[in-house]
C-alpha cells in the first residue's frame, strides 16, 4: 500500500471511530470496563451499613474502635487487544470483509481506551503470536495501531489462539481487559482461554460472512481454504450438502458459545454485513 494512501485510510477510519468512540461508547465503556479493579485508599471509623469484611483488625485493635479499609477503582486501565491476522479473515461478501470489521472494532475500542486515559496494547495472532504492541497511550500510540492494522501482513495464514492466550497470560502481569476479535474458526482452545479468564477480563468478539451461516445454490463450485490453500469442487445444488454445511455451523456456533460460558467470558457476534455499534452496546450494557 502507497503511504499517501495509507494515510487516507488511518485519517477515514480514524475520523469515523473516533467519533463512535467519544459520543457513543465513552459512557458505555467506562461503565462496562471500570471498576475491575480496586486499590485501597485509606482507612476511617466504622459506620452503620459497613460491609463488615472490610474492618482492618490491625488498627480497630490499636483504638479499640472499628475501622474499615475504604478501597477506591483503579482510575488507569489497561486494555489488551487480541487480533485474528490469519487467512480467513481476508473473506466477505457483503459490505466488508471480516479483517476490515475487526479493523474498525479495534479503533473504536482503541480510542474509547485513551479517553478513559486508559493504556492500549495488541497482539497479532494466526497461529503463533506475529506481532505484539505493548500498552501505552495517547493518539500518536493509537494511529500506530491502526497503521498496523490496515497494512501488517502474517507470516502464517493458519489459527490458533492458545499461543496469543499463553503470551497474554505471562506478558501482562498486570490485572487487564482483553478483546479477542477473531471469526473463532479455530481448533481447541478452552483450557488456555480459561487460564487467561482466571487472570485477566476476557471479551470475545466473533466476527462472521453471512455466507458462512448458510450455503447458497448456486451449482458446482471450487472453493479455496483461506488458511491452508486446500481446494476442492463441491456441488451447493445438493441440499443434502446445504443442509450438512448448516448444522456444521450451527453446532460450530453452539460449541464457541458453551466454552466462552463455562470460561466465563462475555461476547457478541458481529456481522460483516450489519452495523456493529449496537452489538457493542448491547454487550457493554449487559456487562
Amino acid at each position: 500500500m502507497e503511504a499517501t494512501e495509507l494515510l487516507k485510510k488511518v485519517r477515514r477510519i480514524e475520523i469515523k471511530t473516533r467519533g463512535l468512540s467519544r459520543h457513543i461508547f465513552a459512557g458505555e465503556y467506562h461503565s462496562a470496563f471500570k471498576g475491575r479493579g480496586i486499590a485501597f485508599s485509606e482507612v476511617r471509623e466504622y459506620q452503620y451499613g459497613d460491609d463488615i469484611r472490610s474492618i482492618d483488625w490491625n488498627v480497630t485493635a490499636r483504638f479499640n474502635h472499628p475501622y474499615v479499609k475504604v478501597f477506591e477503582e483503579e482510575r488507569e486501565l489497561t486494555v489488551m487487544l487480541l487480533i485474528d491476522v490469519s487467512g480467513s479473515g481476508n473473506f466477505g461478501t457483503r459490505v466488508s470483509y471480516k479483517r476490515d470489521m475487526m479493523t474498525e472494532v479495534a479503533a473504536v475500542l482503541s480510542f474509547s481506551a485513551i479517553y478513559n486515559n486508559d493504556k492500549i496494547g495488541v497482539i497479532f495472532f494466526s497461529d503463533k503470536v506475529e506481532k505484539f504492541i505493548p500498552p501505552l497511550k495517547g493518539r500518536k500510540h493509537i494511529l500506530r495501531i491502526i497503521r498496523e492494522l490496515l497494512e501488517f501482513k502474517s507470516a502464517s495464514h493458519g489459527t490458533n489462539l492458545d499461543e496469543p492466550l499463553r503470551f497474554l497470560t505471562n506478558a501482562i502481569k498486570k490485572r487487564c481487559t482483553a478483546f479477542i476479535i477473531s471469526d473463532f474458526i479455530v481448533p481447541e482452545f478452552e483450557e488456555a482461554l480459561r487460564i487467561a479468564s482466571n487472570k485477566h477480563d476476557i471479551v470475545a468478539l466473533k466476527v462472521f460472512d453471512p455466507l458462512e451461516q448458510s450455503m447458497p445454490d448456486i451449482g458446482l463450485v471450487k472453493i479455496s481454504d483461506a488458511e491452508t490453500g486446500e481446494e476442492k469442487w463441491i456441488d451447493t445444488s445438493s441440499l443434502y450438502m446445504r443442509n450438512t454445511y448448516e448444522k456444521w455451523w450451527a453446532d460450530h456456533i453452539e460449541v464457541i458459545k458453551n466454552i466462552f460460558k463455562r470460561c466465563g467470558v462475555d461476547s457478541t457476534e458481529l456481522r460483516t454485513d450489519l452495523d456493529y455499534v449496537k452489538p457493542l452496546i448491547k454487550l457493554f450494557e449487559k456487562r
